[in-house]
């Protein structure tokens, strides 16, 4: 993996503990024009596969909130809108998942359990050799960004 500005700025905040969904979403508050602390509390509870509960990556969820604030739609009824961004929205998921098989947090991680405690894992040197959030992070953040940057291009 090449790492850009943004999966470089999403590595490093993961590494100052902020957690996964923080640590992509966070990387892009400029961009977003979203004030660093409102950005960190928007995605604060995405963290651990929303709230530790396993289930969406959130750096995953990170992408897809990047994604709305950049290309969302305002009016319900417009279905072909709708429809867009729903299909951008599974071309960034496809995009994760072609890297890691899934963008299920317990499968990434190879947990057998649904929910998991509350309390987030101490982050030691153990945690960061044995858990691969650091590398789904930037992942995250160069997909999220190789995206904006193809969109851009074509305008």
């Amino acid at each position: 993996m090449t790492e850009n500005k943004y999966s470089k700025r999403a590595g490093e905040l993961f590494r100052k503990g902020y957690n996964c969904a923080q640590s992509v979403f966070c990387a892009f508050a400029d961009d977003l024009e979203i004030d660093f602390e409102t950005a960190l509390k928007l995605s604060s509870s995405f963290g651990g596969g929303m709230g530790r509960l396993r289930e969406v990556c959130g750096a995953v969820s990170s992408m897809f909130m990047i994604a709305g604030l950049k290309y969302g739609y305002t009016t319900p009824a417009n279905d072909k809108i709708k429809a867009e961004h729903y299909q951008r929205i599974q071309y960034l998921a496809n995009e994760f998942t072609k890297k890691n098989n899934t963008i299920i947090c317990r499968e990434l991680l190879g947990l057998d359990i649904k929910h998991d405690s509350p309390i987030p894992s101490k982050r030691t040197s153990e945690y960061y050799k044995d858990r691969p959030c650091e590398r789904l992070v930037k992942e995250a953040a160069e997909i999220i960004s190789n995206y904006i940057n193809s969109k851009s291009s074509m305008s």
